[in-house]
């Protein structure tokens, strides 16, 4: 009896060390493999705990290789947009100036009673209230209301020109900008390379927001300037 107690208290520790490493999210926050990964910990967890006869390691080392495995797709994810792109999939815009995307919803197989729960869920009791309303790679809705005010004026939300370092071509072609364009934005505010970003948005107002990447240990310069 004592044997089993300290075998499953080696193996809370292990598991809740291992958790605490993967990092900080609920349940409802992670990402598809972070959950497939989690679960399977805890399948694995459960098995030299219940069966006094297979030894420990069988328990400790599947949950270390799981752990290695998970900071691996992250570690990848971070830095390949089409890894990420494969791991987790695209936020998806479901609503788009106040329009209904049916095919969007259907790429998603998200039903029209999807989404008014999850705007309701929101505090958006009316479709006609949303002028954006996109759907996370996490499956939740983020949604943009429409301006009440005539000076606030959503034309569209935040779009993400630079991230770590990589053009985002599609974003930018999107919103009627080209790379010279960025180039010589960046140059402006003293920034050789896009490469030198952590991110660049533009924001709605026709601000572009930039942040250059940390170096030498130092948190990088967050820079604003007029797109136009």
């Amino acid at each position: 009896m004592f044997t089993l107690f300290i075998r499953t208290v080696i193996i809370y520790f292990t598991v809740f060390a291992v958790l605490r490493l993967m990092g900080k999210r609920q349940i409802s926050d992670m990402q598809p493999f972070d959950l497939v990964i989690t679960l399977l910990i805890a399948d694995v967890a459960s098995v030299p705990v219940s069966d006094s006869a297979i030894p420990l390691l069988y328990g400790v080392i599947p949950i270390l290789c799981l752990f290695v495995l998970h900071r691996s797709i992250a570690h990848l994810a971070l830095k390949s947009n089409g890894v990420r792109s494969l791991v987790c999939g695209k936020p998806i815009i479901v609503i788009s100036k106040g329009v209904v995307q049916e095919s969007a919803l259907r790429a998603a197989n998200y039903s029209l009673g999807d989404l008014t729960e999850q705007l309701r869920i929101k505090d958006v009791f009316s479709l006609s209230q949303v002028e954006y309303g996109i759907l996370e790679t996490n499956g939740s809705l983020s949604v943009l209301p429409k301006a009440e005010q005539p000076e606030m004026k959503y034309v569209r939300p935040s779009v993400l020109i630079v991230s770590d370092g990589k053009v985002m071509k599609n974003e930018l072609n999107a919103i009627g900008f080209d790379e010279r364009w960025l180039e010589g934005k960046l140059s402006s505010l003293g920034i050789r390379s896009a490469k030198r970003c952590l991110f660049a948005f533009l924001e709605p107002d026709g601000m572009l927001h930039v942040q250059e990447k940390q170096y030498s240990g130092k948190p990088g310069r967050v820079h604003y300037l007029r797109a136009a």
